[in-house]
């Protein structure tokens, strides 16, 4: 197998943690920064590729492992063509991460980490208000599982770092891994 060189290389960067911890917020500010540096980047945010490439399926476990996977195999195939991928899904299930993390050569999980109550506190949907009244059954975090990743490259508490800082530590962690200049 021949190796590309830094700048040809792709990677996946999977942000995963629960509704309303800043995947998608962090997704969207990273993006600019990485195409700033040169970088192709894609952005998988989990709603959109539940509407477009995952329309259909409920939430169930299997459904939802499903739908992770779909997504990673799309983000393989953007990586190892030497985009940067950033997933924004809460992928709630350790097997389905690590088989994502087994499928795309160029893995980077990043555990988006923030407390339920500053989640339900963003959410502008009011989704956990309905999941914790009960209208909404498997709503990850409140009456379904969601597994937090066993040792993620990077953790960042968003409720504790700002956006900028957040953003700063992925690079940094990028870099640090050769997938950036240092």
């Amino acid at each position: 197998m021949t190796v590309k060189p830094p700048t040809e290389r792709g990677v996946a960067i999977w942000f995963t943690g629960l509704s309303g911890a800043g995947k998608s917020t962090l997704a969207e500010a990273l993006a600019p920064r990485l195409r700033a540096l040169g970088r192709r980047v894609e952005v998988l945010d989990g709603d959109a590729v539940r509407t477009h490439l995952s329309k259909g399926l409920g939430f169930s476990r299997e459904d939802r492992d499903i739908n992770v996977r779909r997504i990673g195999y799309v983000a393989h195939l953007l990586a190892r063509n030497g985009v940067f991928v950033i997933t924004a899904a809460i992928s709630p299930y350790r097997d389905a991460r690590q088989w994502c993390r087994e499928t795309i050569r160029d893995f980077v999980e990043v555990y988006v980490d923030a407390p339920l109550e500053v989640c339900a506190a963003r959410d502008v949907k009011g989704l956990y208000k309905r999941a914790f009244a009960g209208e909404i059954p498997m709503f990850t975090g409140v009456n379904d599982p969601y597994e937090p990743p066993v040792a993620p490259e990077l953790t960042l508490s968003t409720h504790a770092e700002p956006l900028e800082a957040c953003v700063e530590r992925v690079i940094d962690a990028l870099r640090a891994r050769g997938y950036l200049p240092a």
